[in-house]
């Protein structure tokens, strides 16, 4: 959420933003949230100039009466006075009451206008305008044919998917042994490798408040993702930034508790609308996952170099267990409105022949801090801070990655050195089948 005074100010600026980010029915907007500021700013103007005459009358008042014992026709002055003071707070309540719908509607605007982007994001309406910056690690072809995902993980006994459907439907699984194993050592290897890089691990809370979700993410995201506990207002995450950022709600930071970095670990629920094809069945796209998140709250002068370090710690993970990957720079059409920067960590597909996204990292600048009354308390007073997160790991869609660029030609699969101690030591998985 931007701050008004910037749209006020600048608000040829936004409906730029607005136009590249190709959302120009969100273009009457700008001019819609400008009358209704200047309505607002009117009626506190003449409520203010009302409280400050409410004094001098009520003294006035005081004076007359006084003198009304001596001079009786001071009496009906007063009256006067009085009746103008009746009138001038029913004109106080009436903006008052005002003052608090604009504000409604102001906010509600406010809320659909985008951020503003990075100068350095490409222009473009959708992902298919997505810029690969670089790549990490040889993309591998192997000369064996690499099964479906779930294929892989059924030569292991390692998934059920029939029996989730009965249970729950569809868009769940069930793991199992070596393959349930795998996830949660690739989880717990996540964890330990953000601990190690300074962050602070957190388990969150896993429901949150309406406010709170508002606060981090746009009414177009919440309407496609969140589950709403019926009769309660308490939403399911979709991810750990959802609460972690939420954290921060309604609190004053001192200055020198930045940078707050901090690694999460959360089951992610989302509704996953849509038909998808079928490269994303299995589990890939699914309503119920979980995930290893990396959160960071700074001053706004350090955010794109924490954006910077963020992805590359993604890379420097996903390639400590042998899978290429690549970064892509989200365009402007393809970011979330409250982001400013964002890129894709993508993973390279053998079965596939191309990449396909396992991270995405993003820079909020101050709209969720702003949305949130976040502030920091430093030497020359009150600010926002910057927000950003990303995700560390999140099987088991990283496990799709995992397997195909680990399978050998006997239907094995490899552990990495680094995640062996996760593993009991295994430097391989045998299938059962």
């Amino acid at each position: 959420m931007l701050d008004i005074r910037f749209i006020r100010e600048n608000p040829e600026a936004v409906k730029e933003n607005i136009k590249k980010k190709f959302q120009d029915a969100k273009l009457p907007l700008v001019d819609k949230v400008l009358e209704l500021d200047a309505a607002n700013r009117a009626a506190m103007t003449e409520a203010n100039e009302l409280r400050a005459s409410r004094n001098t009358l009520s003294k006035q008042i005081g004076m007359l009466m006084g003198q009304a014992k001596k001079d009786p026709s001071k009496l009906e002055e007063a009256e006067a006075v009085k009746a103008q003071v009746k009138a001038n707070a029913d004109r106080l309540a009436e903006l008052e009451e005002q003052e608090v719908k604009l504000a409604e509607e102001i906010r509600h605007i406010m809320l659909q206008i985008p951020n503003i982007i990075d100068p350095s994001v490409p222009i473009g309406p959708d992902d298919s305008c997505n810029v690969e910056v670089e790549r990490f690690g040889e993309p591998v072809t192997p000369d064996f044919e690499i099964p479906y995902h779930t294929q892989i993980m059924e030569t292991f006994n390692g998934v059920d998917m029939d029996a989730a459907g009965r249970v729950s439907g569809n868009g769940f699984y069930y793991l199992m042994g070596d393959i349930a194993r795998l996830h949660s050592a690739v989880l717990a290897y996540a964890r330990d490798f953000m601990i190690n890089k300074g962050f602070t691990y957190c388990i969150p809370p896993f429901m949150i408040h309406g406010n709170v979700v508002e606060g981090v993410m746009s009414q177009t995201e919440m309407d496609a993702m969140m589950y709403k506990i019926e009769g309660e207002d308490l939403y399911l995450i979709g991810t750990s930034e959802h609460s972690m950022i939420g954290k921060f709600i309604d609190q004053i930071i001192p200055e020198d508790n930045l940078p707050q970095t901090l690694t999460s670990y959360s089951p992610c629920f989302r509704k996953e609308k849509g038909s998808h094809g079928i490269e994303e069945r299995g589990v890939y796209r699914i309503h119920q996952f979980e995930k290893q998140e990396m959160v960071v709250v700074c001053k706004p002068e350090d955010s794109m170099a924490w954006y910077e370090k963020m992805w590359r710690f993604s890379v420097e993970l996903f390639r400590s267990l042998d899978i290429p990957v690549r970064q892509l720079e989200c365009c402007s059409g393809d970011l979330a409105d409250l982001k400013v920067k964002s890129c894709d960590i993508e993973a390279w597909s053998p079965r596939q022949q191309k990449y396909f996204e396992v991270c995405s990292c993003s820079n909020l600048g101050d709209a969720q801090a702003r949305r949130l009354k976040m502030r920091v308390k430093g030497e020359k007073g009150m600010y926002l801070p910057h927000t950003l997160n990303n995700t560390v790991v999140a099987p088991p869609r990283m496990l799709i990655a995992f397997l195909e660029n680990n399978l050998q030609a006997d239907g094995s699969v490899k552990i990495p050195v680094a995640l062996r101690p996760y593993m009991g030591g295994q430097e391989v998985l045998v299938p059962k089948k």
